[in-house]
């Protein structure tokens, strides 16, 4: 099976406002959003929450994080799930350095795809209808008194 051609992603990091309705969502509330980015693509809604905690809980542990685990994760799993070219190189420091960039890319994309029909090919396939396997009991002789026999069916 040949893989398919890798696309570029629907719109641009910084193409804020291409999508209104997007920037400014993401401008009033970026949890929000980022909440409904991992809800769209099939993912726990609260996903997000690691970027904005794990810092956090990492510090008190005397352990930096720099990558923010959520946005990257999410990233490099839509740009393998809808063929998107790129690198994990680029999606770790558009993670870093474009937090919430990247949050209103993905929305974009998801939305867009969300547009396209999903095409299913089916083949038809033989019906096969089987009866159950019957099977012959013999018939059970019992004798309960002598000289008397009982016969079930």
């Amino acid at each position: 099976m040949a893989a398919k051609p890798e696309t570029d992603w629907n719109s641009g990091l910084s193409d804020r406002f291409e999508d209104a309705s997007t920037c400014c969502y993401g401008f009033w509330c970026c949890p929000c959003l980022a909440c409904t980015v991992s809800g769209r693509f099939g993912e726990n809604r609260c996903l997000p929450l690691c970027d904005m905690l794990s810092p956090t809980i990492t510090a008190s542990c005397g352990i930096p994080l720099c990558v923010p685990p959520a946005v990257l994760s999410l990233r490099v799993a839509i740009r393998h799930r809808y063929h998107i070219k790129g690198s994990l190189c680029n999606d770790i420091a558009v993670s870093c350095f474009c937090l919430w960039c990247s949050w209103c890319q993905m929305h974009r994309e998801l939305k867009h795809r969300k547009k396209e029909p999903n095409v299913i090919v089916v083949q038809n396939q033989p019906v096969v209808q089987m009866q159950p396997a019957v099977m012959m009991v013999p018939q059970a002789v019992y004798v309960t008194q002598p000289g008397v026999t009982v016969m079930s069916r």
